[in-house]
Protein backbone atom coordinates (compact mmCIF):
# COMPACT_ATOMS: atom_id res chain seq x y z
CA UNK A 1 0.00 0.00 0.00
CA UNK A 2 1.64 3.35 -0.85
CA UNK A 3 1.17 6.27 1.72
CA UNK A 4 0.75 9.82 0.56
CA UNK A 5 2.91 12.45 2.78
CA UNK A 6 1.02 15.58 3.13
CA UNK A 7 3.05 18.26 1.44
CA UNK A 8 2.74 22.08 1.82
CA UNK A 9 3.88 24.40 -1.31
CA UNK A 10 7.65 25.12 0.27
CA UNK A 11 8.31 21.38 -0.08
CA UNK A 12 6.28 20.86 -3.09
CA UNK A 13 8.42 23.12 -4.57
CA UNK A 14 11.72 21.58 -3.33
CA UNK A 15 10.68 18.43 -5.07
CA UNK A 16 9.20 19.70 -8.17
CA UNK A 17 12.38 21.98 -8.95
CA UNK A 18 14.80 19.43 -7.95
CA UNK A 19 13.16 16.73 -10.06
CA UNK A 20 12.69 18.90 -13.60
CA UNK A 21 16.36 20.07 -12.90
CA UNK A 22 17.49 16.57 -13.01
CA UNK A 23 16.34 16.08 -16.48
CA UNK A 24 17.43 19.74 -17.30
CA UNK A 25 13.60 21.65 -17.92
CA UNK A 26 11.90 23.72 -15.41
CA UNK A 27 10.21 26.24 -17.97
CA UNK A 28 6.61 25.03 -16.77
CA UNK A 29 7.45 26.29 -13.10
CA UNK A 30 7.45 30.16 -14.57
CA UNK A 31 4.82 32.17 -15.82
CA UNK A 32 4.99 33.44 -19.26
CA UNK A 33 5.15 37.12 -19.80
CA UNK A 34 1.39 36.88 -21.26
CA UNK A 35 -0.07 35.46 -18.36
CA UNK A 36 1.28 37.84 -16.03
CA UNK A 37 -0.19 40.29 -18.18
CA UNK A 38 -3.57 38.71 -18.43
CA UNK A 39 -4.16 38.51 -14.55
CA UNK A 40 -2.72 39.54 -11.61
CA UNK A 41 -1.60 36.90 -8.87
CA UNK A 42 -0.99 37.89 -5.07
CA UNK A 43 0.57 36.19 -2.61
CA UNK A 44 -0.13 36.96 1.19
CA UNK A 45 2.04 34.47 3.94
CA UNK A 46 0.88 34.56 7.67
CA UNK A 47 2.31 33.79 10.49
CA UNK A 48 -0.15 31.92 12.48
CA UNK A 49 -4.16 30.16 11.44
CA UNK A 50 -6.43 32.45 9.58
CA UNK A 51 -8.87 31.97 11.85
CA UNK A 52 -6.67 33.43 15.08
CA UNK A 53 -9.39 36.47 16.00
CA UNK A 54 -6.33 38.71 15.51
CA UNK A 55 -3.19 39.86 13.61
CA UNK A 56 -3.59 37.01 10.72
CA UNK A 57 -7.27 37.03 10.68
CA UNK A 58 -7.10 40.10 10.10
CA UNK A 59 -4.80 40.27 7.49
CA UNK A 60 -6.77 37.40 5.72
CA UNK A 61 -9.88 39.02 5.66
CA UNK A 62 -8.25 41.78 3.56
CA UNK A 63 -7.47 39.57 1.54
CA UNK A 64 -10.86 37.95 0.77
CA UNK A 65 -11.56 41.53 -0.01
CA UNK A 66 -9.43 41.68 -3.18
CA UNK A 67 -10.36 37.77 -4.20
CA UNK A 68 -13.64 39.05 -5.49
CA UNK A 69 -11.93 42.06 -8.17
CA UNK A 70 -11.55 41.35 -11.50
CA UNK A 71 -8.58 39.28 -12.68
CA UNK A 72 -7.18 39.05 -9.28
CA UNK A 73 -5.95 35.76 -8.08
CA UNK A 74 -5.01 35.36 -4.26
CA UNK A 75 -2.79 32.44 -3.25
CA UNK A 76 -2.47 31.92 0.59
CA UNK A 77 -0.17 30.11 3.06
CA UNK A 78 -1.02 30.16 6.72
CA UNK A 79 1.35 28.77 9.70
CA UNK A 80 4.95 30.02 8.55
CA UNK A 81 7.70 30.13 10.68
CA UNK A 82 9.80 33.49 10.65
CA UNK A 83 12.42 31.67 8.81
CA UNK A 84 13.83 30.44 5.41
CA UNK A 85 10.19 28.28 5.14
CA UNK A 86 8.81 31.91 4.28
CA UNK A 87 11.60 32.17 1.35
CA UNK A 88 10.25 28.70 -0.04
CA UNK A 89 6.42 30.04 0.48
CA UNK A 90 7.20 32.90 -1.67
CA UNK A 91 9.55 31.38 -3.92
CA UNK A 92 7.00 28.88 -4.33
CA UNK A 93 3.73 31.42 -4.73
CA UNK A 94 6.37 33.17 -7.60
CA UNK A 95 7.59 30.21 -9.59
CA UNK A 96 4.81 27.49 -9.69
CA UNK A 97 1.31 30.43 -8.92
CA UNK A 98 2.89 33.19 -11.26
CA UNK A 99 2.74 35.79 -8.11
CA UNK A 100 3.95 39.22 -8.74
CA UNK A 101 2.41 40.53 -5.84
CA UNK A 102 3.64 39.27 -2.57
CA UNK A 103 2.46 40.19 0.94
CA UNK A 104 4.46 38.71 3.79
CA UNK A 105 2.63 39.88 6.46
CA UNK A 106 4.32 39.14 9.94
CA UNK A 107 7.18 41.38 11.62
CA UNK A 108 10.10 38.92 11.51
CA UNK A 109 9.76 38.58 7.48
CA UNK A 110 11.46 41.39 6.57
CA UNK A 111 14.97 40.75 7.02
CA UNK A 112 16.56 38.97 5.66
CA UNK A 113 14.14 36.48 3.80
CA UNK A 114 11.85 39.14 2.08
CA UNK A 115 14.74 41.84 1.77
CA UNK A 116 16.71 37.86 -0.46
CA UNK A 117 13.57 37.31 -2.44
CA UNK A 118 13.19 40.72 -3.59
CA UNK A 119 16.57 41.06 -4.59
CA UNK A 120 16.44 37.30 -6.47
CA UNK A 121 13.01 38.69 -7.99
CA UNK A 122 13.42 42.28 -8.83
CA UNK A 123 10.21 41.87 -11.35
CA UNK A 124 8.21 41.02 -8.50
CA UNK A 125 6.49 43.69 -5.40
CA UNK A 126 7.01 43.00 -2.06
CA UNK A 127 5.18 44.70 0.64
CA UNK A 128 5.53 44.01 4.11
CA UNK A 129 3.08 44.99 7.15
CA UNK A 130 5.19 47.08 9.18
CA UNK A 131 7.55 50.30 9.15
CA UNK A 132 10.45 48.81 8.39
CA UNK A 133 11.46 49.92 4.60
CA UNK A 134 14.35 52.55 4.39
CA UNK A 135 14.75 54.17 1.09
CA UNK A 136 18.30 54.19 1.41
CA UNK A 137 19.46 50.48 1.88
CA UNK A 138 16.03 48.49 0.95
CA UNK A 139 15.33 47.52 -2.92
CA UNK A 140 12.61 49.94 -4.56
CA UNK A 141 10.65 46.80 -5.20
CA UNK A 142 10.05 46.55 -1.57
CA UNK A 143 7.95 48.56 0.73
CA UNK A 144 6.36 48.75 4.12
CA UNK A 145 2.62 49.55 4.84
CA UNK A 146 1.03 50.22 8.33
CA UNK A 147 -1.94 52.03 10.26
CA UNK A 148 -2.20 54.48 12.99
CA UNK A 149 -3.85 51.97 15.65
CA UNK A 150 -3.25 53.67 18.40
CA UNK A 151 -6.13 56.11 18.13
CA UNK A 152 -8.28 53.19 18.10
CA UNK A 153 -6.20 52.12 21.44
CA UNK A 154 -7.35 55.89 22.86
CA UNK A 155 -11.12 54.82 21.97
CA UNK A 156 -10.69 51.54 23.40
CA UNK A 157 -9.59 53.69 26.62
CA UNK A 158 -12.29 55.82 26.72
CA UNK A 159 -15.24 52.85 26.99
CA UNK A 160 -12.70 51.46 29.12
CA UNK A 161 -12.85 54.22 31.26
CA UNK A 162 -16.74 54.25 31.47
CA UNK A 163 -16.62 50.61 31.99
CA UNK A 164 -14.41 50.34 34.99
CA UNK A 165 -15.30 50.53 38.19
CA UNK A 166 -12.18 49.67 40.00
CA UNK A 167 -10.45 52.55 38.37
CA UNK A 168 -7.76 49.82 37.37
CA UNK A 169 -7.65 48.27 33.82
CA UNK A 170 -4.98 45.98 32.28
CA UNK A 171 -2.94 45.59 29.19
CA UNK A 172 -1.44 42.33 27.71
CA UNK A 173 1.86 43.18 26.08
CA UNK A 174 4.19 41.13 23.75
CA UNK A 175 7.35 42.92 23.90
CA UNK A 176 7.94 46.59 24.44
CA UNK A 177 9.02 47.79 21.20
CA UNK A 178 7.77 51.65 20.60
CA UNK A 179 4.38 50.56 18.60
CA UNK A 180 3.45 48.62 21.65
CA UNK A 181 4.52 51.23 23.83
CA UNK A 182 2.48 53.36 21.84
CA UNK A 183 -0.89 51.44 22.40
CA UNK A 184 -0.26 50.74 25.90
CA UNK A 185 -0.29 54.88 26.13
CA UNK A 186 -2.77 55.37 24.15
CA UNK A 187 -5.27 53.10 25.99
CA UNK A 188 -4.68 54.76 29.27
CA UNK A 189 -4.71 58.14 28.09
CA UNK A 190 -8.07 57.66 26.60
CA UNK A 191 -9.26 55.83 29.82
CA UNK A 192 -7.94 59.40 31.82
CA UNK A 193 -10.00 61.28 29.59
CA UNK A 194 -12.97 60.23 31.40
CA UNK A 195 -11.39 59.26 34.53
CA UNK A 196 -7.53 61.13 35.31
CA UNK A 197 -7.42 58.36 38.53
CA UNK A 198 -7.56 55.19 36.02
CA UNK A 199 -4.42 53.48 36.38
CA UNK A 200 -3.22 50.81 34.01
CA UNK A 201 -1.47 47.66 34.83
CA UNK A 202 1.01 46.60 31.81
CA UNK A 203 2.43 42.70 31.77
CA UNK A 204 4.57 41.69 29.10
CA UNK A 205 4.45 38.07 28.28
CA UNK A 206 8.05 38.51 25.52
CA UNK A 207 6.23 36.82 22.61
CA UNK A 208 4.10 37.66 20.40
CA UNK A 209 2.06 34.36 20.08
CA UNK A 210 2.24 32.64 23.80
CA UNK A 211 -1.53 31.20 25.05
CA UNK A 212 -0.54 30.01 28.36
CA UNK A 213 1.56 33.04 29.54
CA UNK A 214 -1.28 35.44 27.74
CA UNK A 215 -3.92 33.84 29.82
CA UNK A 216 -1.46 33.80 33.17
CA UNK A 217 -1.11 37.43 32.45
CA UNK A 218 -4.78 38.39 32.00
CA UNK A 219 -5.79 36.52 35.45
CA UNK A 220 -2.86 38.04 37.36
CA UNK A 221 -4.52 41.92 36.11
CA UNK A 222 -7.74 40.45 37.25
CA UNK A 223 -6.80 39.11 40.55
CA UNK A 224 -4.68 43.11 41.11
CA UNK A 225 -8.26 44.84 40.45
CA UNK A 226 -8.51 45.43 36.64
CA UNK A 227 -11.91 44.85 35.39
CA UNK A 228 -10.99 46.02 31.83
CA UNK A 229 -8.39 44.04 29.77
CA UNK A 230 -7.03 44.57 26.34
CA UNK A 231 -4.02 43.35 24.72
CA UNK A 232 -1.54 43.85 21.94
CA UNK A 233 -0.51 40.21 20.96
CA UNK A 234 -0.90 38.01 17.73
CA UNK A 235 -4.02 36.57 18.66
CA UNK A 236 -6.04 38.34 21.67
CA UNK A 237 -8.80 35.32 21.80
CA UNK A 238 -6.75 33.98 25.07
CA UNK A 239 -7.32 37.26 26.71
CA UNK A 240 -10.53 37.87 25.91
CA UNK A 241 -11.75 34.23 26.64
CA UNK A 242 -9.90 34.26 30.03
CA UNK A 243 -11.43 38.09 30.79
CA UNK A 244 -14.75 37.35 30.00
CA UNK A 245 -14.88 34.28 31.72
CA UNK A 246 -13.71 36.16 35.13
CA UNK A 247 -16.34 38.89 34.55
CA UNK A 248 -14.08 41.38 33.38
CA UNK A 249 -14.97 44.14 30.33
CA UNK A 250 -12.54 42.97 27.02
CA UNK A 251 -11.45 45.91 24.55
CA UNK A 252 -10.54 44.01 21.21
CA UNK A 253 -7.15 44.46 19.10
CA UNK A 254 -6.60 43.41 15.55
CA UNK A 255 -9.99 42.20 14.47
CA UNK A 256 -13.22 41.75 16.27
CA UNK A 257 -13.63 39.38 19.08
CA UNK A 258 -16.82 40.20 20.62
CA UNK A 259 -18.55 36.90 18.97
CA UNK A 260 -15.71 35.35 22.06
CA UNK A 261 -17.32 37.55 24.68
CA UNK A 262 -20.63 39.29 23.51
CA UNK A 263 -22.04 40.55 27.04
CA UNK A 264 -18.37 41.57 27.80
CA UNK A 265 -17.08 43.20 24.67
CA UNK A 266 -16.93 46.87 24.41
CA UNK A 267 -15.50 47.77 21.47
CA UNK A 268 -12.40 47.14 19.55
CA UNK A 269 -9.33 48.74 17.63
CA UNK A 270 -9.57 46.93 14.11
CA UNK A 271 -7.31 46.96 11.41
CA UNK A 272 -9.48 47.63 7.50
CA UNK A 273 -6.74 45.99 5.52
CA UNK A 274 -9.07 45.59 2.96
CA UNK A 275 -8.80 48.93 1.71
CA UNK A 276 -5.64 48.81 1.48
CA UNK A 277 -4.90 45.68 -0.21
CA UNK A 278 -7.26 47.21 -2.82
CA UNK A 279 -5.41 50.10 -3.08
CA UNK A 280 -2.44 48.49 -4.00
CA UNK A 281 -3.65 45.61 -6.34
CA UNK A 282 -5.63 48.92 -7.89
CA UNK A 283 -2.06 50.47 -8.87
CA UNK A 284 -0.83 46.73 -9.93
CA UNK A 285 -3.25 46.35 -11.97
CA UNK A 286 -2.77 49.84 -13.91
CA UNK A 287 0.54 49.81 -14.05
CA UNK A 288 0.78 52.63 -11.67
CA UNK A 289 4.19 52.16 -9.07
CA UNK A 290 3.18 51.11 -5.52
CA UNK A 291 4.21 53.28 -2.45
CA UNK A 292 7.32 52.38 -0.19
CA UNK A 293 5.97 53.62 2.74
CA UNK A 294 2.33 53.60 3.31
CA UNK A 295 0.13 54.35 6.07
CA UNK A 296 -3.15 55.74 7.55
CA UNK A 297 -5.33 55.86 10.54
CA UNK A 298 -8.68 55.85 10.96
CA UNK A 299 -9.69 58.95 8.52
CA UNK A 300 -7.79 57.18 5.50
CA UNK A 301 -9.52 53.95 6.08
CA UNK A 302 -6.59 51.48 7.70
CA UNK A 303 -8.45 51.40 10.65
CA UNK A 304 -11.74 50.75 11.92
CA UNK A 305 -13.78 50.20 14.98
CA UNK A 306 -15.70 47.33 16.49
CA UNK A 307 -19.70 47.98 16.96
CA UNK A 308 -20.16 49.18 20.89
CA UNK A 309 -21.26 46.16 22.82
CA UNK A 310 -24.41 46.23 25.59
CA UNK A 311 -21.86 47.26 28.63
CA UNK A 312 -20.90 50.62 26.59
CA UNK A 313 -23.16 53.39 28.68
CA UNK A 314 -24.85 56.21 26.74
CA UNK A 315 -22.92 58.44 28.26
CA UNK A 316 -19.30 56.35 26.68
CA UNK A 317 -21.68 56.47 23.51
CA UNK A 318 -21.59 60.20 23.03
CA UNK A 319 -17.76 60.92 24.42
CA UNK A 320 -16.97 57.76 21.95
CA UNK A 321 -18.74 59.13 19.33
CA UNK A 322 -17.75 62.85 19.03
CA UNK A 323 -14.16 61.79 19.72
CA UNK A 324 -13.89 59.51 17.15
CA UNK A 325 -15.60 62.29 14.49
CA UNK A 326 -12.55 64.61 15.66
CA UNK A 327 -10.49 62.05 14.03
CA UNK A 328 -12.25 61.14 11.39
CA UNK A 329 -11.51 65.23 11.09
CA UNK A 330 -8.03 64.70 11.70
CA UNK A 331 -8.37 67.39 14.10
CA UNK A 332 -7.71 65.22 17.08
CA UNK A 333 -3.86 64.49 18.86
CA UNK A 334 -3.83 61.72 20.77
CA UNK A 335 -0.45 62.56 22.80
CA UNK A 336 -0.99 66.63 24.23
CA UNK A 337 0.96 67.82 26.62
CA UNK A 338 1.39 68.17 29.53
CA UNK A 339 2.25 64.25 30.03
CA UNK A 340 4.39 63.09 32.64
CA UNK A 341 6.18 59.33 32.00
CA UNK A 342 6.09 56.82 34.53
CA UNK A 343 9.23 57.72 35.76
CA UNK A 344 8.62 61.40 36.68
CA UNK A 345 9.76 63.10 33.70
CA UNK A 346 8.23 65.15 30.77
CA UNK A 347 7.63 63.08 28.15
CA UNK A 348 5.03 65.68 26.24
CA UNK A 349 5.64 68.99 27.53
CA UNK A 350 3.02 71.77 28.28
CA UNK A 351 1.62 73.24 24.63
CA UNK A 352 3.32 69.90 23.07
CA UNK A 353 0.41 68.26 20.41
CA UNK A 354 1.62 65.32 18.49
CA UNK A 355 -0.54 63.67 15.46
CA UNK A 356 0.08 59.92 15.67
CA UNK A 357 2.54 59.94 12.42
CA UNK A 358 4.75 62.45 14.14
CA UNK A 359 8.42 61.16 14.40
CA UNK A 360 8.64 61.65 18.63
CA UNK A 361 5.85 58.70 18.43
CA UNK A 362 7.84 56.46 15.97
CA UNK A 363 10.97 55.48 18.56
CA UNK A 364 8.26 55.99 22.06
CA UNK A 365 10.51 54.21 24.63
CA UNK A 366 8.51 55.93 27.25
CA UNK A 367 5.52 54.54 29.49
CA UNK A 368 3.09 57.27 30.46
CA UNK A 369 2.22 57.98 34.47
CA UNK A 370 -0.42 56.03 35.59
CA UNK A 371 1.05 52.92 33.91
CA UNK A 372 2.10 50.22 35.86
CA UNK A 373 4.66 48.12 34.29
CA UNK A 374 8.20 48.35 33.26
CA UNK A 375 10.04 48.22 29.49
CA UNK A 376 13.19 46.98 30.86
Amino acid sequence: MTKLLPMNRRSFLQTTVSGAAAIGFVPSLFSTPAAAQAALTVGFIYVGPKDDYGYNQAHAEGAAVIKAMSGVTVVEEENVPETVDVQKTMESMINLDGASLVFPTSFGYFDPHMLEMAKKYPDVQFRHCGGLWKEATNPMNTGSYFGYIGQGQYLNGIAAGYASKSKKIGFVAAKPIPQVLQNINSFLLGARSVDPAITCQVIFTGEWSLAVKEAEATNALIDQGADVITCHVDSPKVVAETAAGRGAFVCGYHANQSPLAPEKYLTGAEWAWGNVYTKFVTEAQAGTPLGNFVRGGLKDGFVKMSPLGPGVSEEARKKFDATLAEMMAGSFSVFKGPIKDNKGGDAVTAGQAFAEDAIELESMAYLVEGVVGSTS
